[in-house]
């Protein structure tokens, strides 16, 4: 099995993220912080009812991943397309929650005392740090481990491993697909897939979304001189995924995204209504709420 080496270690925690058994991530999101500090709070919480202080961002797959994205921000060079050798989901769960109220320590002294002990009992588990989470092999019982605990899930995919989709037990409570290139040479452009028939399985995931009961949510990163084209294409594939949701969001120019892209790439709010108004046109979904701190409209069925 590969294992993280020691310089993807230390530079994961640079980064600060917490390294949980053999192949597993949790790091504090953004979103906490603000909701802890200044009661600013992530758009999800507004848009889907969970709490940002209370939102665990983990990944079972921190270097496993079919794609290797021009707009990821994460560290790549440690990226391997394979699959761990699964450590048991309750050992993860337990781990990431631990790792994270550790992380949250350092918090206790300034902030209102009673969200902070609300945030050290997550509610809801974001599977999406980094990496392809469907490439752990058990992440049908992982999402059922957080389940058990009364946690909500959103369990975010490229659409890769369309079989893993099709054989979830449990489903999260929210999935998300990434569609972040309108046809096959886009896509080979901007995600530098790993895997050789990838835009294949994408589509392949996009359409089993219809099976699925849970909330379904079609993800746009956007941009700028990469793939805010062909809207009309966007909106075929969209259309037979039947989701119920389409987040239209800027790519964000931070992190190791900054060696790939130029900081122009990274898109205006008034550039994201104009591309989210041309989705909407197309696909018939309605703009329905935007935020302006993640530049990110909200479309819907």
């Amino acid at each position: 099995m590969p294992l993280i080496s020691n310089d993807a270690r230390k530079k994961f925690f640079k980064a600060g993220y917490r390294i949980v058994g053999n192949h597993s991530a949790v790091e504090i999101c953004h979103w906490t912080k603000e909701s802890l500090r200044k009661g600013r709070v992530c758009f999800k919480e507004r848009w889907y009812g969970i709490k940002s202080h209370r939102c665990l961002e983990m990944t079972p797959s921190i270097i496993f991943c079919t794609h290797k994205c021009q707009f990821c921000w994460r560290p790549l060079e440690f990226t391997i397309n394979a699959e761990p050798k699964p450590d048991d989901p309750k050992d993860i769960v337990e781990g990431c929650i631990e790792q994270r109220s550790l992380l949250l320590t350092g918090f206790k002294s300034y902030v209102d005392k009673k969200k902070w002990e609300e945030a050290a009992r997550p509610t809801n588990a974001a599977i999406s740090l980094a990496g392809e989470p469907t490439l752990y092999p058990r992440i049908s019982d992982l999402i059922e481990e957080f389940h058990k605990r009364n946690m909500t899930t959103f369990l975010v995919t490229n659409g890769t491993r369309p079989d893993r989709l099709k054989s979830l037990a449990t489903e999260p409570t929210q999935l998300y697909i990434s569609l972040c290139s309108p046809d096959a040479a886009s896509y080979k452009k901007i995600h530098n897939p790993l895997i050789k028939d990838g835009w294949k399985k994408l589509n392949e995931s996009l359409e089993l979304m219809n099976s699925f009961d849970c909330k379904t949510v079609i993800r746009m990163t956007m941009a700028k001189g990469l793939n805010m084209v062909k809207p009309e294409k966007y909106a075929k594939l969209i259309l037979k995924t039947g989701c119920d949701f389409i987040e239209v969001k800027a790519f964000m120019h931070i992190g190791e995204s900054q060696k790939r892209l130029p900081r122009n790439a990274m898109p205006f709010m008034d550039d994201i209504r104009e591309f989210a108004q041309k989705i909407s046109a197309e696909t018939g979904y309605e703009i329905k709420d935007e935020d302006i701190a993640s530049k990110v409209v909200l479309l819907e069925k």
